[in-house]
């Protein structure tokens, strides 16, 4: 199988060593060279990095890259084959998909993607609501309904639930991603003409990557794929009493 999984990174980082996956400088326009492929050749968005996030990756291999399959993880979150709970590095990256891994899903299924992440006392609306900027999902809504409108129920059935398959990783045939590359850049292209980020924060201004998640998803609903869900890796340690309280500040503010 033809398969390459990129790995988004802006910085140096230690990287699988497994040709299945691809490293890519995301940004990489205007930056100093890392030594990674970069997503500034060829037809490419890369210098809207700051506002599309590991977007400008994915949207250089829509364009560039040809293979059988395709997928996207960072250089710090991969799939892994189990859960982890430990703090080792070693025992974290001995856990992450190898070719041979991603060869024997692909046989049996559609698509990978991360396990969902559970919002519990929130709707994925509401948790983008109380996170970002609520007109920025609101002009979403209706650029979907004006573009794409057989995609309306399966936008509000996602903004309704409690989980959501978040970080844009997956895996799949390539030309099922370039479909859903034409279907989702149409959206954001449209939703960037719409909306004015020039008093965002630098947090905010990364607005069309945290609306492709929730888009992802919408498109995910309407296709009826086979899914695999696998857990997800992190190399680098999560605070969760922070980053719990930070959600719980958002939610009642």
């Amino acid at each position: 199988m033809d398969i390459k999984v990129l790995v988004a990174t802006h910085k140096k980082y230690w990287m699988p060593n497994d040709d299945v996956y691809l490293p890519l400088h995301v940004g990489r326009e205007g930056k100093a060279d890392l030594g990674y492929l970069g997503d500034n050749t060829g037809e490419n968005i890369s210098a809207k990095n700051a506002n599309y996030c590991e977007l400008t990756g994915l949207y250089w291999a829509w364009k560039n890259l040809k293979c059988d399959y395709i997928g996207l993880c960072h250089y710090r979150r991969y799939f892994a084959a189990k859960n982890i709970h430990t703090s080792n590095a070693e025992k974290k990256k001995a856990a992450i998909l190898h070719r041979t891994d991603y060869e024997k899903l692909l046989q049996e299924y559609d698509v990978i993607l991360p396990v969902k992440r559970n919002y519990y006392i929130e709707t994925v609306r509401s948790q983008y609501e109380h996170a970002h900027n609520k007109c920025d999902i609101d002009e979403a809504e209706k650029i979907v309904t004006e573009l794409y409108p057989e995609y309306s129920e399966a936008f509000e059935k996602v903004m309704g639930r409690t989980k959501l398959h978040i970080l844009n990783m997956f895996v799949m045939k390539k030309t099922l991603f370039d479909e859903c590359c034409n279907w989702l850049f149409n959206i954001l292209f449209e939703l960037e003409k719409r909306i004015d980020v020039t008093n965002y924060s630098q947090y905010e201004a990364r607005v069309f990557g945290f609306i492709s998640e929730r888009l992802f998803n919408v498109w995910l609903e309407k296709q009826q794929l086979k899914v695999k869900e696998v857990p997800v890796v992190n190399l680098e340690k999560v605070n969760w009493v922070i980053k719990i309280y930070k959600f719980l500040k958002r939610k009642f503010r």
